[in-house]
């Protein structure tokens, strides 16, 4: 999948993530940025489950943010989800 667009999913509500997404230049590669309620707790388990869909998605050279406030795994993959289709215009 290409990213062509900025797109965002979410909201920045209690239990919901914030999804913002970017182009970059080609061969850059991935830059993910978490900021998380629980980060202490889960952030290497958001980590990983955001890298699964990009890798499910094979995407590359993106930007992504994710403002998080305690959202589950099954609501972190559908913004993200969103995002990406968005970004790609899908």
């Amino acid at each position: 999948m290409e990213i062509i667009k900025k797109a965002q999913a979410g909201s920045f509500e209690s239990s919901d993530i914030l999804i913002l997404i970017e182009p970059l230049n080609k061969k850059t590669g991935r830059k993910i940025e978490i900021d998380s309620t629980v980060m202490k707790e889960y952030g290497d388990s958001i980590k990983k489950l955001i890298d699964n869909c990009l890798d499910t998605y094979q995407v590359q050279n993106i930007h992504l943010i994710a403002k998080d406030k305690g959202a589950l795994d099954l609501t972190i993959s559908a913004r993200l989800e969103t995002a990406l289709k968005r970004a790609s215009q899908q």
